[in-house]
Formats: structure tokens, sequence, C-alpha cells
């Protein structure tokens, strides 16, 4: 048995293997979240009778896995500077739901864009100032 079906545009196509097939972690659907209001309320209604999990990973009520990630948070498990991309690594690994906001990278900002909860994460780089003694 089959079922179709369409999410955000993208067409998705179900298979029903019978009872000895189960849901895992081997299989799950990832969102990109733009907002934190957004994570937040996927994670919300997702986790409602499931269970969550580390890293930005849960279950929901019929076992089915997702991860439910800041769209920034690519980006900054990317950076150049190993240091950093080693720090947020760190940070989100102590996480269950992932809040952007929670534990910034040292030395880096994170700001909202447009207005307060709904705006874009965008990522702000400060300069630390070092001071040399002589």
């Amino acid at each position: 048995m089959t079922a179709s079906f369409e999410l955000e545009g993208q067409q998705f196509t179900a298979l029903n293997g019978g009872p000895h097939f189960k849901f895992t972690e081997a299989i799950s659907l990832f969102v990109n979240c733009e907002t934190q209001a957004e994570v937040d309320e996927l994670w919300d209604k997702l986790s409602e009778d499931g269970h969550t999990q580390q890293c930005g990973w849960l279950k929901d009520k019929f076992g089915l896995s997702w991860q439910i990630v800041p769209s920034v948070l690519t980006e900054l498990m990317n950076d150049l500077d190993p240091q950093k991309s080693r720090m947020v690594m760190e940070a989100m690994l102590q996480m269950i739901k992932i809040d952007i906001a929670a534990r910034p990278p040292a030395r880096s900002k994170w700001r909202r864009s447009g207005g307060s909860g709904g705006g874009k994460w965008k990522w702000r780089r400060e300069v630390a100032e070092k001071s040399v003694s002589t």
C-alpha cells in the first residue's frame, strides 16, 4: 500500500512495508527553520505525545524521527574558524531542542532582524580586542 502527499511543494510517496518494518532513526525528516519561533512551534507540536532526543532530534507520536534545526546552525558548524566550529558543536551537543540564542559562540553574537520573535536570525561576528602587556 502506498500513499502520496505534498509538504511545502515537495512530493512524497510513503510505502507501507508491513508490521515487521518499524520506524528507526535510519530515516528522519530534516526541517530547516528560519526563526527560533518556527523551531519552537514545530518542536512543541511534533513532540506532543512523542519524545525528545539530543541535538534537535525528536520522535513524534507515531515513532517517526524528525530533526528540527535552525537553518543558520549549518552555517555556524561549517565556519572556517575550527575553534568556533568546535564551540558550536559542543554547545549543540548539550541541547535537546536547539535554541540558537542560548549559547552563542565566544566573541560572537546573534541578532534578530525583523522585530522580536519572528525575525530571521543573522550572524554578526564581533572582533575581539586583545590587550598585550609588555
